[in-house]
């Protein structure tokens, strides 16, 4: 799967200036077929309180994996729900119709990013630091433009449960 530069991974300060974390985005008007799934997948989440959507972890998750000085980040979901969820638009499913799911435990790779960084997203509790999607329209010019974006009601904000 191949990074498209509407995606991008950045370590960036999510909730408070001490805190860093992981943050992607996936540019809404991509015509990619990952970042089109992603977005179908995010328009599907659970509403909770108003405006705050949630995601359960097999919809939508995040796989760490690190390899020398690379962190990478997957984003994945199970080929039964992304073909339950966007099961209105047959010619994205067929995009992903012959990719094998990762290691045998049936998830199904949407996006990768793998930058060259020596961060390290901390497990807390044994679990791993979730990972911040932003979806926003257009390519971005920097990441700090991304929370910008977020506080002008541009783009959205998921948190996805990750692992190792």
């Amino acid at each position: 799967m191949n990074a498209s530069p509407g995606i991008r991974i950045t370590a960036v300060p999510p909730f408070g200036a001490a805190d860093v974390g992981v943050l992607l985005s996936v540019d809404t008007a991509s015509a990619e077929p990952g970042e089109r799934a992603v977005r179908g997948l995010l328009g599907h989440g659970h509403e909770g309180e108003e405006g705050v959507h949630h995601l359960l972890p097999h919809d939508l998750a995040a796989r760490y994996a690190r390899a020398g000085d690379r962190l990478a980040v997957t984003l994945v979901t199970t080929r039964a729900v992304l073909v339950r969820r966007l099961a209105e638009q047959p010619d994205l499913l067929a995009e992903f119709a012959d990719i094998p799911t990762e290691g045998g435990d049936a998830w199904l790779p949407l996006r990768r990013r793998e930058p060259a960084t020596d961060f390290v997203p901390a497990d807390r509790d044994g679990e791993a630091r979730a990972v911040l999607l932003i979806d926003h329209p257009g390519p971005v010019a920097s990441p700090e433009a991304l929370p910008a974006g977020f506080e002008a009601g541009e783009s959205g904000l998921a948190v996805l449960n990750a692992r190792w």
